[in-house]
């Protein structure tokens, strides 16, 4: 009897030791865009960070508006994003500290392989919305303020439109789900290059139309500003911000290919 209290009594011991280790792992909450979860890129680079810090990063991964918007609830302690003017407008409110910029692409425009809106022959992103709403040719917009919006909201001011009619249709859903609906409705859309790539083997909607240098796309990451919410684990979100920026993590985001294609760059 009391050999199998003995045995008990050790099991629930290095029960509890190893419950304890697991909770004293630290957690950091991230906030990000929809393209580097739907891309596969935070899964290929996020396991280097956690072994290095002992941690482990809980990923909320929604438009860059909402990203933003968490972020400046204090309910994560770091934001990776891509909208310029809405990061710039975050730092200047308060809401973050210590932007650091981390890697690039481009958006292009996608559609039918018909191309009844012409977009292909378009010279500029701006003429290449114009054509889609001149042809009224179904275009599926994110709706969601996320960087690809803001992008689209962009686009269309330059080309003088204000997108609107059965042909519109906002979706106000991530990446992924647009490209998917975009090509269910054989319609144009606008989308990160990234998360095109990732999504190219379910769907048969090529590129309409690329390589305008309004189309960069750049993303930033920034720290939770503790003074605004001394709760963030600031240090452990500098520690992060460090890692994406260092040699280390811009190897492994330059590295990260689908389909043999880079989905990231890196500022050299």
């Amino acid at each position: 009897m009391r050999s199998s209290l003995r045995i008990l009594s050790s099991v629930l011991l290095l029960m509890a030791i190893f419950c304890s280790g697991a909770m004293a792992v630290e957690r950091l909450k991230l906030s990000t865009t929809t393209s580097t979860e739907n891309s596969g890129l935070l899964a290929a680079i996020l396991p280097a960070f956690e072994k290095k810090h002992d941690c482990k990063v809980d990923v909320i991964a929604v438009g860059t508006g909402k990203s933003l918007k968490i972020a400046e609830n204090g309910d994560v302690d770091v934001t990776l994003v891509h909208a310029r003017s809405l990061e710039d407008a975050f730092v200047a409110a308060g809401f973050g500290v210590n932007r650091r910029d981390v890697m690039y692409n481009d958006f292009i425009i996608i559609g039918p392989a018909k191309d009844p809106a012409g977009v292909k022959k378009a010279k500029s992103a701006a003429e290449a919305m114009k054509r889609i709403a001149d042809a009224k040719a179904t275009f599926v917009s994110r709706g969601d303020e996320s960087g690809t919006h803001v992008m689209e909201k962009t686009m269309w001011k330059a080309a003088d439109v204000s997108p609107k009619g059965a042909w519109y249709v906002e979706a106000g859903q991530g990446m992924g789900e647009v490209i998917i609906m975009a090509n269910e409705r054989q319609g144009y859309t606008l989308t990160d290059r990234a998360t095109y790539i990732a999504y190219q083997n379910k769907v048969k909607l090529p590129i309409a139309f690329q390589g305008d240098k309004a189309l960069f796309n750049p993303y930033g990451v920034i720290a939770v500003n503790p003074k605004r919410h001394p709760h963030v684990k600031y240090d452990l979100a500098m520690a992060f911000i460090a890692y994406l920026t260092s040699n280390e993590g811009q190897k492994a985001i330059a590295d990260f290919k689908v389909k043999g294609q880079q989905l990231f760059f890196v500022y050299e």
